[in-house]
């Protein structure tokens, strides 16, 4: 409303300096008759051949005059139109534009937007299309929950050697890798300055604290995967007690040697110790079939007790029998029946003991 009463007002403050729509009411000029809007206003001391511009020229003059007009043309002054009309569309037009983009926000399935109004937080945006104030008022940081990201202990550019004590005393060089994502944004967007430094750090601590329970050998060996297991549980017990917003998926032990002026000598120290496991397991094996073998030894001598004792008699005699089977079966034999009856005569026996020609033949 008080924008149109000031149009109005400065409508009529120019129509009022020329007198009216029809020229000024004062001065020379003709009195009789309704005068011509179009033309020339009276008393402007022009003559009659002379041309000049009209009132309705001079009253868009004075609009853009009260406007801002700078009453010449473009921004040289020079014919033209005035050019803050479009200056005005066009900073309109930019702030829909900002309002639209920074206020607009798609997030991806894998992804959550952490919102922050004049950079505390706010709230969490979930995936889909997120709607927010416009920038500066409202600010939004994606961050991808899903992907796992994995940083190497030592650095794979680095040169230098990670020593670590062990148990016993001893030296150890270790190259490792831990695995992490990302569990709560708003935790990991605002609690930690440098997420993977910290991480790093925990980790070298964990791994430190878990290789001195274990010797050399379990290190390299036998008991890398505890110590893995170890420092998984270590690093995630540090880890939410910072409120990082990070979880642990994993820890992996790439390489474990000694250091390397000594890894030849340890070599053959190695090899000698697998080779005695080899002999002692070697013997372990021989040791087991032996045990076998008596056990089922032992096994058919009780089966066969149990058949003495339920008939003593008939078991001896097949016992005899089966002994004298064995026992005969190896060696030559002569049988001799009853009296009376021709004895046998062992055609087999003659045959061997004969002399033998140098023909071959008997």
């Amino acid at each position: 409303m008080n924008e149109k009463t000031g149009w109005l007002a400065r409508a009529g403050a120019l129509l009022n300096e020329n007198g009216g729509p029809w020229g000024g009411r004062g001065g020379g000029g003709d009195s009789g008759g309704p005068r011509n809007p179009w033309n020339q206003p009276p008393g402007s001391g022009k003559s009659k051949g002379q041309s000049g511009p009209s009132a309705m020229d001079q009253l868009a003059a004075r609009l853009r005059d009260r406007l801002g007009g700078s009453g010449g043309g473009g921004f040289g002054g020079t014919g033209g139109g005035n050019p803050w009309p479009m200056i005005r569309f066009g900073v309109l037009g930019f702030l829909i534009l900002w309002i639209l983009f920074t206020s607009i926000h798609s997030v991806g399935p894998q992804e959550r937007a952490v919102v922050t109004r004049f950079g505390a937080y706010a709230r969490t945006l979930g995936s889909g299309i997120g709607l927010t104030l416009p920038s500066p008022l409202e600010s939004v940081t994606k961050l991808n929950v899903a992907e796992i990201r994995t940083i190497d202990i030592p650095q794979s550019d680095s040169a230098g050697a990670n020593f670590v004590l062990t148990g016993d005393q001893n030296i150890v060089d270790l190259d490792y890798s831990v695995r992490w994502s990302i569990a709560d944004p708003e935790l990991f967007r605002f609690q930690l300055v440098d997420p993977e430094s910290t991480i790093k750090e925990v980790a070298e601590s964990a791994m430190r604290a878990a290789i001195s329970n274990v010797s050399l050998i379990g290190a390299i060996g036998a008991q890398r995967a505890q110590v893995e297991s170890d420092v998984e549980r270590r690093m995630r017990a540090i880890l939410i007690g910072y409120r990082s917003g990070v979880r642990i998926e994993g820890v992996a032990i790439k390489r474990a040697d000694p250091p390397a002026e000594v890894n030849e000598a340890f070599k053959d120290v190695s090899a000698a110790q697998q080779e005695a496991q080899s002999t002692i397991n070697q013997a372990n094996t021989y040791a087991q079939q032996v045990t076998q073998r008596a056990l089922g030894e032992a096994g058919a001598f009780d089966r066969v007790y149990e058949q003495y004792r339920l008939a003593p008699g008939v078991t001896r005699r097949r016992m005899y029998y089966e002994t004298m089977e064995e026992v005969l079966s190896k060696v030559d034999k002569t049988i001799v029946e009853a009296p009376g009856v021709t004895p046998y005569l062992p055609l087999q026996e003659m045959r061997r003991r004969l002399p033998t020609t140098p023909g071959g033949s008997q």
